[in-house]
């Protein structure tokens, strides 16, 4: 057979050299894993080929036995991992060994910290395990022709990991995929099998294919009998009761190509009219794409043992994203598509069982386990946040494992609960009161809480950029109304007392004149100028109608770029602060005017809003200190 070999010597992207240094860099201290991510890889080409398959029988060549098969060459120095999976053409290994084809690079390698522990969590996270093979390797050489395609299509792949590979045509018989490590130095413990099986019944003993390696005689020299070293059955379909946490966490280190342990599990066997096996995991910590719009999910798609698809997304939704783990039915048919799924009600089964589960696991662990719910807080919360607004049906059931900072703890940590909130309510109290704000600090500090800190009323402190979002679509909890302190007009219902309305109404007829004077001079700027009943100590504060955006969230869309229609806050200010009554009396025009646009500018500010005009600012409040300088004196 004549073969054109086309023989070129590439550079890799600048992002693999990278990667290749940080992969040798960072996970010498387990080199073993590179075995794990080779055979990991192997599993799944071969469960691509028997999804193609379904629609393409001829792809097997006559040669449905699938597995993978470890050899070892003491003389030559050498590990060959073989599967007979779907393989890959010339164009494949160059777009997916010589380049990372991922929108996410660039972040990805900015988020990786030096750290050698979150560098290589990150690292599995990315999907390049491939390259864990020169961890223990100063040579690799692939060797893969894609099912399909005829023998003279092979190709084989070479690389020192020094930055330049070279890719040649071959002729090659059988599909699938040969890797060829040549070992380093110092590395030999990796040619002893007994080592190879050890590592191979630690990290890859739940892969279903079989594992093959050849038997070794009396002297322990190599047979031409193969054995399978693995149990090769999907762990998800064993017992609960057989599988130990260490086969778990193992199964886990697969599906989620995640060098860390996971922070928990879930297993279920669901049957009746609808038959399937879902196996969850959380992780410990979040994948660096986590807000990627082009994330991944990460639910894989079985039917009846058969892969499907990777990041199944109808079978998750949007919230719980960082969900890893698989789900096998007995019942979907095996040639089902993408777009099937999306119009499929087993599959709506499927996934409304699983978000019920999964939902019921969290509130478990914040129930029984809090140290370890508040450590998946941290890392998850702003995603969960997104549920109330995506999932009507489990509303409730989200907003349950919501969590908060609060004037009650006085600290930034998000720990208090909805139900904590309800438990401390005044007897009296009729809603849960709630502030948004750009940051903790500001949310603290906010003029908007004086009254309630008066009064010594609870008010949930939020500061994180989808907070506002989420309370547009979080309006009650347990039959009681959500009402942020910063909007509308303040009604504290019962917990108002009639001394205090009284001289709210007398104040806004005393104040009548002023007001109307303050609204001429800032014109549009304002929708009103009001009294204010939540303010003790400041002399005014903005406020925006109930179903507004809040100031500080406006100021994040602008600068995101976002057009934004123009809100007219209402100006609210305070008629026992000085400031307000020394502005009452005032009769210099040019004066009152320029101390109006400062209270209003103060208000602004106080909002983490931006200024139209701040040298403006600057000079009135210069030309008022000096005033107030020259009266001390």
């Amino acid at each position: 057979m004549s073969v054109d070999t086309h023989k070129e010597t590439l550079s890799f992207q600048t992002e693999v050299k990278q990667l290749l240094n940080l992969m040798i860099h960072s996970l010498y201290s387990n080199k073993e894993i590179f075995l794990r991510e080779l055979i990991s890889n192997a599993s799944d080409a071969s469960d691509k080929l028997r999804f193609e398959a379904l629609s393409d029988e001829a792809l097997y060549e006559d040669d449905s036995n699938l597995n993978i098969l470890l050899e070892v060459d003491k003389d030559a120095g050498t590990i060959t991992i073989t599967d007979k999976g779907v393989g890959m053409s010339r164009q494949e290994v160059m777009d997916n060994i010589g380049t990372i084809a991922h929108s996410g690079t660039r972040k990805f390698l900015d988020t990786l910290t030096g750290d050698q522990a979150k560098d290589a969590h990150l690292i599995g996270q990315f999907g390049v395990g491939f390259y864990s093979a020169f961890i223990v390797a100063d040579k690799v050489t692939l060797e893969t022709r894609r099912a399909g395609l005829s023998a003279e299509h092979g190709v084989r792949w070479t690389s020192t990991g020094e930055g330049e590979y070279e890719i040649e045509n071959i002729a090659r018989i059988t599909r699938g995929t040969s890797i060829t490590l040549h070992l380093r130095d110092g590395e030999d413990e990796f040619l002893e099998p007994y080592r190879l099986r050890a590592i191979v019944n630690r990290y890859s003993d739940h892969i279903s294919l079989p594992i093959m390696m050849y038997k070794q005689d009396d002297k322990g020299e190599p047979t031409q009998e193969t054995e399978t070293i693995n149990k090769a059955s999907a762990l998800w379909v064993r017992p609960k009761s057989e599988i130990s946490d260490e086969e778990y966490k193992e199964f886990y280190k697969h599906v989620a190509h995640d060098f860390d342990e996971p922070a928990g599990w879930l297993h279920n066997k669901v049957e009746g009219t609808q038959s399937y096996t879902s196996l969850f995991y959380i992780p410990k910590q979040a994948p660096f794409d986590l807000f990627d719009r082009e994330r991944r999910y990460g639910v894989k798609l079985y039917v009846k043992r058969v892969f499907i698809m990777d990041d199944a997304e109808q079978l998750m939704p949007g919230y719980l994203r960082f969900i890893r783990g698989v789900v096998d039915s007995d019942d979907l048919p095996l040639n089902i598509s993408r777009e099937i799924l999306q119009r499929n009600k087993q599959i709506d089964t499927i996934r409304n069982g699983s978000v019920k589960k999964v939902l019921g696991y969290l509130e478990n662990v914040a129930k029984n386990e809090p140290e370890k719910y508040a450590a998946f807080w941290d890392t998850f919360g702003n995603v969960l946040k997104e549920g109330p607004a995506e999932d009507f049906t489990n509303r409730e059931k989200v907003a349950k494992l919501l969590r908060f900072a609060s004037t009650h703890t006085d600290s930034n940590a998000q720990t208090v609960a909805f139900d904590d909130y309800v438990g401390r309510m005044k007897p009296e109290q009729e809603k849960i009161y709630y502030i948004t704000a750009e940051s903790y600090v500001a949310a603290k500090n906010s003029p908007h809480l004086e009254l309630f800190k008066k009064k010594g009323i609870e008010v949930l402190l939020m500061s994180d950029r989808v907070d506002e979002w989420l309370m547009s679509h979080l309006t009650e909890y347990d039959g009681k109304p959500l009402v942020s302190v910063a909007k509308g007009e303040l009604d504290l219902g019962k917990l108002e007392d009639k001394e205090e309305q009284q001289k709210l109404k007398d104040a806004e007829k005393s104040y009548k004149d002023l007001l109307k004077r303050m609204q001429d001079t800032l014109g549009d700027k304002v929708k009103e100028v009001r009294i204010s009943h939540r303010l003790t100590d400041s002399p005014s504060c903005l406020v925006v109608e109930q179903h507004d955006m809040a100031v500080s969230m406006q100021k994040i869309l602008k600068q995101a770029g976002h057009q934004l229609p123009e809100i007219q806050p209402v100006l609210e200010v305070n008629p026992d602060h000085p400031l307000v009554k020394r502005l009452n009396e005032e009769t210099d025009t040019k004066r009152f005017e320029d101390w109006t646009r400062i209270l209003f500018d103060q208000a602004m500010l106080s909002e983490a809003g931006q200024l139209d005009d701040p040298a403006a600012f600057v000079s009135r409040m210069n030309e008022l200190l000096l005033l107030l300088t020259l009266e001390g004196k």
